[in-house]
């Protein structure tokens, strides 16, 4: 966990969570819904992988994200003037572009970036109330609605800016990994994955169990170079990136 955040716990500086907050963020059909304790080794970690050298930046995967949870279990999720000239709104997953290099040799880059579901989250320990919470049985971190106050700890004890608080509903939300959507058995078998995975057109979107050295997921990191971001905070990201390649620039 990150150092600063450890230090502030030990000081007891943040109230921590009551026994009895052990209440699911909503209900789920076929899934257990018991919470983790903190720094717990987890048998199964559910995440994403994203495959960073043919992600082309369409956005199809923020807007399939938003769609999906704005009408299911998390939503209704936030738009302030979606048409006008500064539309802003509640985002699970984004995607970041950004050019890099000099000339000749610059390149584009789109970076997607979601709640990275960290083994060791650093939002759930400062919660007050225990809204966020990490579960024991997929390592899906998410947040109880019916108990979060709109703190806003969770966001700012988060180092990767993965957390958003819906303006309209004053309560923090954040990916959830399509968890009302994946266990879903009332799906086919193939849609039961991520709202994202199954719109991406480039397929840089992997989901799996991370924990299983056989998925596709593992075999991806561990075949592909994968890695998490910015894992000198020590949060453990379950979340992982496959890297670009790179090639030389073509001159005529």
């Amino acid at each position: 966990m990150i150092g600063w955040l450890k230090d502030l716990l030990k000081t007891n500086a943040v109230a921590q969570a009551p026994a009895s907050s052990a209440v699911p963020v909503q209900p789920l059909a076929n899934a257990t819904r018991v919470r983790a304790l903190p720094g717990e080794t987890l048998a199964k970690q559910l995440a994403l992988v994203i495959d960073l050298n043919v992600c082309v930046g369409c956005h199809a995967c923020v807007t399939s994200c938003k769609q999906w949870n704005t009408s299911g279990s998390a939503g209704p999720l936030a738009d302030e003037a979606p048409y006008g000239a500064n539309p802003t709104g509640t985002f699970f997953n984004r995607v970041q572009t950004y050019e890099a290099g000099t000339f000749p040799g610059t390149e584009t880059i789109h970076f997607p970036k979601s709640c990275l579901h960290c083994e060791d989250p650093p939002c759930v320990p400062v919660c007050p109330t225990g809204a966020s919470y990490k579960r024991k049985e997929d390592g899906i971190v998410l947040v109880d609605y019916d108990k979060c106050i709109g703190c806003k700890y969770c966001a700012w004890a988060c180092p990767y800016g993965a957390r958003e608080v819906d303006e309209e509903r004053q309560v923090m939300t954040k990916c959830t990994l399509c968890v009302d959507r994946i266990y879903d058995e009332k799906l086919p078998k193939e849609d039961r994955k991520p709202a994202c995975v199954s719109a991406c057109p480039t397929g840089a979107r992997l989901f799996g169990d991370v924990k299983d050295p056989e998925s596709e997921v593992s075999k991806a990191i561990r075949e592909r170079g994968g890695y998490a971001l910015m894992p000198e905070w020590d949060t453990l990201p379950a979340n992982q990136y496959l890297p670009r390649k790179k090639t030389p620039p073509v001159t005529h």
